[in-house]
């Protein structure tokens, strides 16, 4: 690959403008999350323009998921740096995020004004009702590809059923502190592995979680809240916003238990209703689902706040692209970092799967009950549209208030 991110003899000039229109596109259209936001970027580079090869791209997202934080918001980085390198990059996961930005903002600053009109509170009620169940679908979609990684000997399953377990309790008791279960849950599979590799007994599967470059370089975070405590609200936002963008493995909805506790419990910027709306608000704009924590950032410090944790959240995404893309096949060659996304993979499911329990347990209105079964039919058992099981959840949520039930 050149120094500007183009691969070897090839002829790609794209201009900046053109990066920039067709990622801003995207970034509007891109309602539905990771899949969604792939599939755009393949018809794009790969089937429309050809600017890619399906190898390439095939590769590029193979790279990202190995790394923490949103991983369609770093392919969307990095086929734009390997057209045009670091500018590309730059410009392209700039508009790729922004306008999804540009809407979260907007509507926290409806739905978190002091006093909101009545269908606004029976909107996001209702909508809020049916995050349990999108946590639920989220950890349900993780798990036959985690499974398949850590292998089928009975030895590696139970292995992943310890590792789902801690992680779901993690969720629900230690709040912030869930990174060190993950981190913990990696770095044992990389001694269970390394020990028996010599004996060729290594679990099956190839690496295709998200995942980070191992355990050692995150451990010392954990003293992040100590040493940020000091700069006020605006540190504290800033060290969810960076444990959100650089720590949260295996996807974007990690970031509910990683940022729930901070959120409400430990810095009380939002009530347990108001951060289920933050939570529907990321999922039913486009663009990446961590636009949740521009929301998180808003309530704690307005629109400072909000922008400030969104360029936290999402500068990792741009440094690992620009310092480390020409070393992502080295990284997928890893075994210890193979290992330990095997490893830290089952406890992000639990964890996903864990942080329903404490978001079912603040809904505060009985009706609310209702819309979260029928989102659970129509997500896990139906496997239908989240975008669109939000939508209607909030709707469901006006009429409610409409006939005269709380928040009414």
């Amino acid at each position: 690959m050149e120094p500007d991110g183009r691969t070897a003899g090839t002829e790609r000039v794209v201009g900046l403008g053109t990066i920039a229109r067709e990622w801003g596109r995207i970034g509007i259209t891109g309602f539905g999350g990771p899949p969604a936001h792939i599939l755009l970027l393949r018809k794009l580079c790969v089937e429309r323009r050809r600017w890619l090869t399906p190898e390439e791209f095939e590769d590029g997202i193979a790279a990202t998921n190995l790394l923490p934080g949103p991983a369609s918001t770093q392919l969307a980085v990095l086929t734009a740096w390997r057209l045009r390198g670091a500018p590309g990059a730059l410009v392209g996961g700039v508009c790729f995020i922004g306008p999804g930005l540009v809407l979260i903002l907007a509507l926290a600053a409806l739905f978190l004004a002091g006093d909101p009109p009545l269908w606004v509170l029976g909107a996001a009620a209702g909508a809020g009702a049916a995050v349990p169940a999108v946590a639920v679908q989220a950890a349900t979609s993780l798990v036959p590809a985690s499974l398949g990684r850590m292998g089928r000997t009975r030895a590696a399953r139970a292995r992943w059923a310890g590792y789902a377990l801690a992680g779901a309790v993690a969720a629900v008791l230690t709040g912030p502190w869930l990174v060190l279960v993950l981190i913990a849950a990696g770095l044992a599979e990389i001694a269970v592995r390394g020990d028996r590799s010599d004996r060729g007994s290594r679990g099956s599967g190839e690496i295709r979680g998200g995942g980070g470059s191992g355990g050692r370089a995150v451990l010392p975070l954990a003293a992040g809240p100590l040493t940020l405590g000091g700069l006020g609200v605006l540190g504290a936002v800033a060290w969810v916003a960076f444990k959100v963008g650089a720590l949260s493995y295996g996807g974007g909805f990690v970031i509910i238990p990683l940022m729930r506790d901070d959120a409400v419990n430990r810095y009380h910027w939002m009530t347990d209703g108001q951060f289920l709306n933050a939570v529907a608000l990321g999922q039913v704009t486009p663009g990446p689902v961590v636009h949740t924590v521009a929301a998180v950032g808003y309530a704690a410090a307005g629109l400072g706040g909000g922008l400030l944790a969104a360029a936290v959240a999402f500068a990792p995404s741009f440094l690992f692209v620009l310092l480390g893309g020409r070393h992502f096949d080295r990284l997928r060659a890893d075994r210890r970092v193979r290992d330990f996304l095997t490893g830290a993979g089952p406890a992000v499911t639990g964890a996903i799967a864990g942080s329903a329990l404490p978001l079912a347990a603040s809904l505060g209105y009985g009706w609310q009950w209702g819309v979260l079964a029928g989102a659970l039919l129509w997500l896990v058992l139906a496997r239908r549209g989240v975008v669109l099981a939000l939508l209607a959840a909030g709707v469901a949520g006006v009429l409610a208030v409409a006939a005269g039930l709380p928040p009414a």
